[in-house]
């Protein structure tokens, strides 16, 4: 059983994951935290974090990890199966329409038409993942509980990704540098090795 809800979740995820790895963030986060509470919002957080730094897109990479997590190396090709199955099929299907089709105005309009909905979907995965960087995994807001240490990482590998060519990886190799100085220098959050 535990295989097919495996299956079905990254299948619901691989269909409807238009724009890309970001875009698949709430949709993940409502499948393995909300519906099946596989992680808490604390591990998907982490998960995102890991799926960042390993190659390959955020949702094989999540599927791959929950799938372990639950069921093992078994789960994990049942989750990563059901999660590629849908683009491999969609991405096959569109690719004939479109060569046929791409120039005409009607599609043209539609894809510019998801466009807002898909950058909404990337700032609503972002915000979730800010607000449990910043304020921990129970959501609630509160200045006084602010994480301030990871709100001036985070100001720095913002600019730093803004306003320099520094790479990606530099800049997340960084910000793990600057949380491990902090909790060696501060006792703040702890790391145990």
């Amino acid at each position: 059983m535990i295989y097919l809800e495996l299956f079905l979740s990254f299948l619901q995820i691989g269909a409807f994951s238009f724009g890309g790895g970001y875009a698949a963030m709430p949709l993940i986060q409502d499948q393995i935290v909300t519906k099946h509470g596989w992680l808490d919002m604390a591990e998907f957080t982490d998960l995102i974090t890991i799926s960042q730094m390993t190659p390959g897109p955020i949702a094989i990479n999540s599927a791959t990890f929950v799938g372990i997590k639950i069921a093992g190396v078994t789960g994990a090709l049942v989750a990563t199966i059901g999660s590629i199955l849908p683009s491999c099929i969609i991405v096959t299907l569109l690719a004939r329409l479109y060569l046929r089709y791409r120039n005409l105005e009607l599609l043209q309009r539609v894809l510019t038409t998801l466009r807002p909905a898909v950058v909404a979907m990337i700032a609503s995965a972002g915000i979730s993942i800010l607000i449990t960087a910043f304020w921990g995994s129970d959501g609630i807001i509160s200045l006084p509980d602010t994480d301030l240490i990871m709100v001036g990482i985070f100001i720095i590998c913002f600019l730093l990704l803004r306003r320099t060519k520094l790479s990606p990886i530099a800049v997340m190799v960084l910000g793990g540098v600057l949380k491990l100085l902090s909790a060696m220098l501060f006792g703040v959050g702890q790391i145990s090795i």
